[in-house]
């Protein structure tokens, strides 16, 4: 089932605004326990976890900069 415009748009601040800071507080907790590794370590988790996130969201995430497609032109 593909998501409206508009219920992508709300999903998207829901994900930002909600998911993204509980994410990073747990990526953080996680590297935590790792016993504070080398910097370049840390980093590439980091990295990792960084770009990880995003991956299942993908495609709540396309297009929604773009106007709405399903919007009716007002300059007629």
């Amino acid at each position: 089932m593909a998501l409206s415009y508009k219920a992508r748009r709300r999903w998207s601040l829901v994900i930002l605004l909600i998911g993204l800071p509980v994410y990073i507080i747990v990526a953080v907790k996680a590297v935590s326990l790792l016993d504070r590794p080398s910097i370049l370590v840390e980093l590439l988790v980091y990295v990792g976890l960084g770009v990880l996130w995003a991956i299942p969201f993908k495609m709540v995430f396309r297009g929604i900069g773009q106007a709405d497609p399903d919007a009716k032109d007002s300059a007629d």
